[in-house]
């Protein structure tokens, strides 16, 4: 273990052990990092009766051996927010504690040894001018200076983060611990949680080895064991140990004590000052999980055994890129277990089955860095009852169930612990634990050469390559190769008609005498319509934060089918059950798996269709948002006329048992009208054009119906209301300073992606949540909200404004609208 980080037993603040108790508005499992920053932030918010409850001793799972680095920068904004968070709580804990933390502020330096590492620096960079992460770059020659023993040989540049550095981790937890006991909480070792409570689907309280508390609230803070602890209530949380190594020298003299933290992810290594001696430490790729089938019971302050040959080859870099280290003795090989989930990104927040069951945790070996920031945010959730910023790509619901099955687990883990250092590339997929889930038309595509993505399991067709090319990825941050394929399938949607497999919708069955009552209380538009018509709606919250961006089907008169994104399914679900009236006569099925989609999209897509049904597609008799059984070969298909292309298209949804015959019977008659077959990639491209938004990026909770720009679907008299009606109203009568607007760039070379700063006038007034180059408008466009201080955002403010895009730290030129650059009338799809 690094010097500095024996264990400690927790005290009460010097005073005699507090008597057990037997109720708590809080329970804490957990004693590292991450569930003591949850205890002092929940005291923070002024909750006194809060327990912890760690099984050995605190910081005897993973915290103990963190390599105490302290990182800002991450992949995105709210990460990094929260990631940022630390250094101050690290000063705050010294003042109000008297203890020392040991954080050493004296910054690290981030290497790039090929263009493309270099890209995403930059990239990042841009990214982190949002969050006042001061960034410098420094060419090899710097680099050498501020590290003497560093032999930069092939190293392109590096970013010095002046604000990073490093701390002790097991220090830090105990002066979160003993600031947490200064303000009432108790804190309790040697006390094993042997069961979750649960009392009409809500939290009741703990089962001790000690004791039973009755409780409020649990958050399961309990590292690589939560997945078990979890298990025990069907919460899902999908996570598994890998193990994951260090080594430490002896000591050396030339080392000065002021180096900063080298990271190197080109060789998948990290170094930093270690009391004189060097750690040096790996994120290698072909990981080894490990305790598949569960962690050992008496597991504490656990090692685990040296593996020369597995760390050789990275050993062996190392020694290259620092001499010394290949000349030196090495006084430590430490192998220690993280805990790593299926998408490299933690898991927080409150479980959608079981009320009152928070989990913050699978912090992917970021755990330190990071949990400050999270505990934080988990305990603000808890007091608040909503999360205190967009944390979606953290969320515990984005999971689906079928993630927490363990050789998924320790087949993806494989691979997650290393791609935290590497490339990040655009569109970039995993290559384990895939063909998890499957449309029936998957074989079909595949002959086609669908090159397919993963999201969630669903394996997604992202574009089709031609005969004679490879459906493979060649990454980078330009045109990839995919680019000339995709452009060609969006141009067949804008000029003749595409074929899309959108079968991973998640499709929801809303029924029972209640179920118009209920749906038209949570969806902002009026969904109290006759059945056969499609609904765009937002549900929001008390506070007007857009919770989901759905359509709404109504099939009869007690029965409706919401249908959202493949990854909101579980997150849909759980909001619409919270929001229905307890005694509504209401049922809510998730319907995903046993429809097919197919969509037609396309100016010419009427005349296909109407070749292959009986049933009058006219405008006239088939309106936009209209839905209805047509016949299609020998069977039925629910055609939905409506788009997320910008144009005439419908989609159909089909029994899965017969969506392969309704697929040849499309494609066997397509010739004649030039039918393409286009995937996600174009679907997103178009959708860009049209500036239609998309939940998770271009809104989320922490954005107004008003600032999203989708105000026209609110119902504003009718009966009832719906969530969130009299905080938009207020905004609306206020007038928002902040929206989403659409962006265009002048130069139709750079590309964009997302994060990237948005200058007005030369001020920085927001970034991009999403974006895609326009094959159409021939040029990249995106979305991003922009923020006004001196009143609303107005049609007029964003005309008057000289705006800008920054890419890579260099400012483009760009125009800006509320509307879209494509179709803004909606004549095409109405056509």
């Amino acid at each position: 273990m690094p010097d500095g980080t024996t264990a400690t037993t927790a005290t009460n603040g010097g005073a005699a052990a507090p008597e057990f108790p037997s109720q708590a508005r809080v329970v804490v499992i957990g004693g590292g990092i991450v569930g003591a920053s949850v205890l002092f932030h929940l005291t923070e918010r002024g909750w006194k009766d809060v327990v912890l409850l760690e099984r050995k001793r605190l910081t005897s799972g993973t915290t103990w051996h963190a390599a105490g680095l302290v990182g800002q920068l991450r992949a995105t904004y709210n990460m990094t927010v929260l990631a940022s968070y630390a250094k101050d709580m690290f000063r705050e804990l010294e003042r109000r504690t008297g203890d020392s933390t040991g954080f050493l502020q004296h910054g690290s330096l981030l290497c790039a040894h090929t263009p493309g590492r270099w890209e995403e620096i930059r990239r990042n960079a841009s990214m982190a001018r949002l969050t006042n992460v001061d960034m410098e770059f420094i060419g090899p020659e710097r680099l050498g200076e501020m590290w003497p023993l560093l032999n930069t040989e092939g190293i392109i540049g590096a970013a010095f983060i002046p604000g990073d550095g490093m701390a002790n981790p097991t220090d830090t937890t105990m002066a979160l611990a003993k600031a947490a006991k200064m303000a009432g909480a108790k804190v309790f070792e040697h006390t094993k949680v042997t069961r979750v409570l649960r009392r009409d689907g809500r939290v009741s309280g703990v089962e001790t080895d000690r004791g039973t508390i009755d409780c409020e609230y649990v958050v399961n803070c309990t590292g690589m064991w939560a997945r078990q602890l979890a298990g025990q209530d069907d919460v899902v949380v999908p996570l598994h140990a890998a193990e994951h190594f260090y080594l430490i020298t002896e000591a050396i003299e030339a080392l000065t004590p002021d180096l900063p933290v080298l990271r190197m992810p080109d060789e998948q290594a990290y170094v930093r000052n270690e009391a004189g001696k060097l750690m040096v430490g790996f994120f290698e790729p072909g990981a080894k999980p490990w305790a598949t089938d569960g962690i050992p019971e008496e597991a504490e302050f656990l090692t685990l055994p040296e593996d020369w040959d597995h760390l050789e080859p990275y050993i062996l870099k190392a020694a290259n890129r620092i001499p010394v280290f290949g000349q030196v003795g090495i006084q430590l090989f430490f192998n220690g277990p993280e805990s790593f989930t299926p998408d490299d990104r933690y898991i927080l927040g409150e479980a959608p089955q079981l009320d009152g069951y928070f989990v913050a945790a699978g912090f992917n070996s970021v755990g330190f860095a990071s949990g400050g920031g999270a505990g934080k945010a988990v305990a603000d959730w808890v007091v608040d009852g909503h999360p205190p910023m967009d944390l979606w790509e953290v969320d515990i619901r984005r999971f689906m169930p079928f993630q927490r099955n363990r050789r998924y687990l320790y087949e993806r883990t494989t691979e997650t612990l290393g791609l935290l250092y590497e490339m990040h590339w655009p569109f970039f997929q995993t290559a384990t634990a895939r063909g998890v889930r499957r449309s029936p038309l998957h074989d079909r595509l595949a002959a086609r050469g669908a090159c397919f993505g993963e999201v969630y399991g669903w394996e997604r067709a992202n574009w089709f390559a031609p005969e004679g090319v490879a459906p493979r990825y060649e990454y980078s941050y330009g045109r990839q190769n995919w680019f000339p394929y995709s452009a060609d399938e969006h141009r067949a949607v804008r000029e003749g008609v595409a074929l899309f497999d959108q079968t991973s919708f998640g499709k929801i069955l809303v029924q029972g005498r209640d179920a118009a009552r209920e749906l038209n209380r949570v969806c902002t538009a009026n969904v109290d319509v006759e059945p056969g018509r499609i609904v765009y709606t937002q549900w929001c919250d008390e506070r007007g934060g857009v919770q989901a961006d759905v359509t709404v089907t109504r099939l009869a008169e007690d029965r409706f089918l919401i249908v959202t994104t493949g990854t909101q399914t579980v997150r849909d679900m759980d909001w619409l059950r919270r929001s229905i009236d307890t005694d509504a006569h209401v049922t809510v099925t998730d319907a995903t798996s046993g429809e097919a989609v197919i969509s037609l999209m396309g100016p010419r897509s009427r005349a296909f269709l109407q070749t292959l049904t009986d049933a009058d597609l006219s405008n006239a008799a088939f309106p936009f948002g209209t839905a209805r059984e047509i016949d299609l070969g020998f069977g039925f298909a629910r055609a939905a006329r409506t788009t997320y292309v910008g144009e005439l298209g419908w989609e159909l949804y089909l029994p899965s048992e017969f969506a392969t015959h309704a697929y040849d019977t499309i494609v066997g008659e397509g010739d004649a009208f030039g039918l393409r077959h286009a995937g996600y990639h174009a679907l997103n491209s178009l959708r860009m054009e049209k500036a239609y938004r998309h939940w998770g990026h271009d809104m989320s909770d922490e954005d107004t119906l008003i600032e999203a720009g989708l105000a026209f679907t609110a119902a504003w008299d009718k009966p009832g209301g719906f969530i969130g009606r009299e905080a938009l109203l207020r905004q609306r009568e206020q007038g928002a300073g902040k929206r989403l607007a659409v962006f265009v760039l002048d130069d139709p070379e750079p590309l964009l992606y997302h994060n990237e700063p948005i200058w007005r006038d030369g001020e920085l007034v927001g970034w991009i949540t999403s974006a895609m180059f326009g094959h159409t408008v021939g040029r990249s466009v995106g979305l991003g909200y922009v923020r006004r201080k001196d009143g609303p955002v107005t049609p007029d403010w964003v005309a008057a404004g000289r705006w800008e895009l920054e890419i890579a730290t260099e400012r483009h030129g760009a125009t800006a609208s509320l509307r879209a650059p494509y179709d803004p009338s909606n004549s095409r799809i109405r056509a």
